[in-house]
C-alpha cells in the first residue's frame, strides 16, 4: 500500500485536516483531500474536498460529537475513500513550543508534559492541540505523532529582540518574545524563490499573515528577523477578537481601578476586542467590508492603520524593503484591504497595480515598482506533513519499529 500522512489543526470547536500521499519524493507530496469538522459539541458539521476540489457528499457526522468522536469518524472515513493508502503518521499544528522546541518533535510523554506547561501562554489554542493528540493516541496507539510548532520559525530572531529587560529568573522561566504563525511563514519562505526569484527572496521581505489571527514577519535570507506577535498571540495587530498591542497600564487599570478579575480581563482581551470590539457588529472582515455602518468603517480603518504602522517598523528592522507578501484569509481574498495597505505604503516604494490586485493576480504591483507586492496562498499543512515524514523516516532509520497500521476496529 502507498503511505499517507495526516495533518491536523484542532481548535476549540473545530478540527481542520489534510491527507497527503508520501509515495513520491518529499517535494512532490500529493494532496489527497482536505476538510474540516466545525461546530463540534453543537450542530457538528463535516466537509471535505478531494485533490480536484470536488466536494464529498453524504458525509453526515453525529450532532454534538466531541473532538475524539470526530477523529474516530475521520479514521473510519479515510480508509473507505482512500483504500489504497495506509496512514503511517499524524502531524499536528501546535501553537506554542516555548524556548525548548526549536524544531518539530516526535511526541512522547515528556513532550506532552511540556505542552501542558505551556498552556497559559496560548490558552485559546494549546489545550485543543493537546486534546487532539491525546485522542489520536487513544484511537490509534501505534501511530507516530509529530508536533510542529508555530513558535519554532522565530528562534532566528536576535537575543536582544527575543528577551525582555526583566530579571534573569523570569526570562529563564520563559518570558520572552516568541512569535507565532511560524508554519505559515516557513511555507512562504520555502516557495518565495520560485515565485519572486532567488535574489528578491533572499532580500528584505515582509510577510503579512492577515486572517482571524493576524501577524507580520520580517524575513532576511528567508529567516525571521522580527515579528509582531511576542510572548503570546495577543500582541501586534488587532485581530478578529484579540486586542493586539496594548499599553500594559490598561490591564493594570482594569484590575486595580475597575476591579475586574484576571479571568474577566483575559476574556476581554482574547474574545471581545479587535474587529468585533471596535465595530460592535462582527469579527469577520467580509461582513465589515459590505457594511454601511460607520463602526465597520472604524474597525477597518484601525486594522489598515495598524498593518501600515507595523510594516514601517518591520521595514526599519530590515533597513529597507524589497518584497511585501500578503497571505492567509484576509491577505489572500480581501482586495480592498490589500489596496488600502499598498496605497498607504507608497512612501516605501510600492506602486500598486489596481487591476492586478482586483483580479487576484499573484503580483499586484507594476513592473517598475521599487518594492513588489505579492499574494501567495499559504499551506501550513504541507509544512507539517513534510516535517512529519522526515521525523518518521529518521525514527525508522534509527532502528525503531515501523508504524503500525490503523486498527481494524476503526476501519470497519
Amino acid at each position: 500500500m502507498k503511505h499517507a500522512i495526516l495533518a491536523l489543526n484542532a481548535g476549540s470547536s473545530s478540527i481542520k485536516f489534510s491527507l497527503f500521499s508520501t509515495a513520491d519524493a518529499t517535494k512532490d507530496m500529493r494532496l489527497l483531500c482536505r476538510g474540516e469538522f466545525s461546530a463540534l459539541g453543537h450542530e457538528a458539521r463535516f466537509a471535505a474536498t478531494n485533490e480536484q476540489g470536488e466536494i464529498y457528499d453524504g458525509c453526515a457526522v453525529p450532532t454534538g460529537c466531541s473532538h475524539e468522536e470526530a477523529l474516530a469518524f475521520l479514521l473510519k472515513w479515510l480508509p473507505r475513500h482512500y483504500p489504497a493508502f495506509e496512514l503511517v503518521a499524524a502531524g499536528h499544528r501546535v501553537v506554542h513550543g516555548g524556548a525548548k522546541y526549536l524544531s518539530p518533535v516526535l511526541i512522547d510523554t515528556a513532550v506532552m508534559d511540556e505542552l501542558r506547561r505551556l498552556v497559559p501562554l496560548a490558552p485559546l489554542h494549546q489545550p485543543h492541540h493537546i486534546a487532539a493528540i491525546k485522542a489520536m493516541q487513544s484511537l490509534h496507539p501505534g501511530l507516530p505523532q509529530v508536533a510542529c510548532f508555530d513558535t519554532s520559525f522565530h528562534h532566528t530572531q536576535q537575543p536582544l529582540v527575543t528577551s525582555f529587560a526583566l530579571p534573569q529568573p523570569l526570562t529563564d522561566e520563559g518570558i520572552r518574545r516568541y512569535g507565532f504563525h511560524g508554519l505559515s511563514y516557513e511555507y512562504i519562505a520555502s516557495v518565495l524563490p520560485d515565485v519572486v526569484g532567488r535574489q528578491l527572496a533572499g532580500g528584505r521581505v515582509v510577510v503579512a499573515h492577515l486572517g482571524s489571527g493576524a501577524s507580520m514577519c520580517a524575513l532576511q535570507d528567508g529567516k525571521s528577523v522580527a515579528t509582531t506577535m511576542s510572548f503570546t498571540a495577543l500582541d501586534g495587530l488587532p485581530m478578529s477578537r484579540r486586542c493586539g498591542s496594548l499599553d500594559p497600564g490598561v490591564i493594570l487599570y482594569l484590575l486595580q481601578e475597575k476591579g475586574m478579575s484576571a479571568e474577566a480581563v483575559a476574556t476581554l482581551l482574547y474574545n471581545e476586542c479587535g474587529l468585533l470590539g471596535v465595530s460592535g457588529i462582527s469579527d469577520d472582515m467580509k461582513v465589515l467590508l459590505v457594511s454601511a455602518d460607520p463602526r465597520a468603517f472604524a474597525a477597518i480603518d484601525m486594522f489598515v492603520y495598524r498593518v501600515n504602522r507595523e510594516l514601517g517598523s518591520l521595514a526599519a528592522a530590515l533597513n529597507g524593503l524589497d518584497v511585501l507578501v500578503f497571505t492567509a484569509g484576509i491577505g489572500e481574498h480581501a482586495a480592498q484591504i490589500r489596496a488600502r495597505i499598498c496605497q498607504a505604503a507608497q512612501w516605501l516604494g510600492i506602486d500598486l497595480d489596481e487591476t492586478a490586485n482586483a483580479e487576484g493576480k499573484t503580483c499586484i504591483t507594476h513592473a517598475a515598482s521599487k518594492v513588489s507586492a505579492w499574494v501567495i496562498p499559504t499551506d501550513e499543512d504541507l509544512v507539517i506533513v513534510r516535517h512529519t515524514q522526515e521525523i518518521v523516516k529518521a525514527k525508522i532509520q534509527a532502528g525503531a519499529s515501523a508504524p503500525s497500521p490503523c486498527p481494524e476496529s476503526l476501519i470497519r
